[in-house]
C-alpha cells in the first residue's frame, strides 16, 4: 500500500508538473489529482523538491537501463539495434516524462535539481557510457567514445521531436533510417509518407 500511494503521488506530481510547471504546481494540487491528503503527500515527501528528485531518478534509471541487453543480443550489432529499439519505444511510450525532463534540464530553477540526481546517479551513468563505448569499440569504431557521445546526440534529438511533435512524428521512418544508417538489419521501410512536423 506504501508503494502504490508513492507511486500514484508521484504520477499526479509528473502530470501536475507537465501541466502547470514545477514553479506552479502546489502540494495541494498534487494531493488532489493523487487523490490523497495533502498530509500524506507531505509524509512521503517532505518538500516538493524531493517529489522533483524521486520523478528525475525515475526517469534516470530508465534510462540507464536501455543499454540491458535483451535475450539473444549476442553479438555487437544485436546490441546496438536493441538499443535504438528501447530506447524510440520507451520515448513514444513516456512522452509526458521525456517533457518534464527536457524541460527541467534546461530551466534555471530546476537545473540544479537535475545536475544534482544526475551527480548521485554518477556509477550508473559511467557503466551507461561504458557500455555504448563498449558496442561501439566491438564494432570497430576508431573512437568509441566520441561515437558513443554523437550517439546518444541523435537519440535526444529523436526524443526532443517525439516530446514536441507526438501526433506527427514519424517514428517509425527514424527508426527505419537509425538502423540503416549505422548497417543495421531495418526490414522494408515504412509505407506510410513523412509529414511535416506540426504542433497539435
Amino acid at each position: 500500500m506504501r508503494a502504490q500511494s508513492q507511486q500514484r503521488i508521484l504520477e499526479a506530481a509528473l502530470m501536475a508538473f507537465a501541466e502547470r510547471g514545477y514553479e506552479g504546481t502546489t502540494i495541494a494540487q498534487i494531493a488532489e489529482r493523487a487523490g490523497v491528503a495533502r498530509g500524506l503527500v507531505s509524509y512521503y515527501f517532505p518538500a516538493k523538491e524531493k517529489l522533483l528528485q524521486t520523478l528525475l531518478g525515475q526517469a534516470l534509471d530508465g534510462i540507464l537501463a536501455l543499454t540491458d541487453p535483451a535475450e539473444g543480443e549476442d553479438t555487437p550489432d544485436l546490441r546496438l539495434a536493441g538499443v535504438i529499439g528501447r530506447t524510440l519505444e520507451s520515448a513514444a511510450n513516456t512522452v509526458g516524462v521525456q517533457r518534464l525532463v527536457l524541460c527541467l534540464m534546461l530551466q534555471p530553477g530546476t537545473r540544479e535539481i537535475f545536475v544534482g540526481v544526475e551527480a548521485a546517479k554518477s556509477d550508473a551513468v559511467e557503466e551507461f557510457e561504458r557500455r555504448l563505448q563498449e558496442i561501439f569499440a566491438a564494432r570497430g569504431a576508431e573512437d568509441p567514445a566520441l561515437e558513443e557521445v554523437l550517439f546518444r546526440s541523435v537519440l535526444e534529438g529523436v526524443i526532443f521531436k517525439l516530446a514536441v511533435y507526438p501526433e506527427t512524428y514519424p517514428l517509425a521512418a527514424v527508426r527505419h533510417r537509425l538502423l540503416t544508417m549505422y548497417g543495421l538489419p531495418a526490414g522494408d521501410p515504412p509505407g506510410e509518407p513523412v509529414r511535416p512536423l506540426r504542433a497539435t
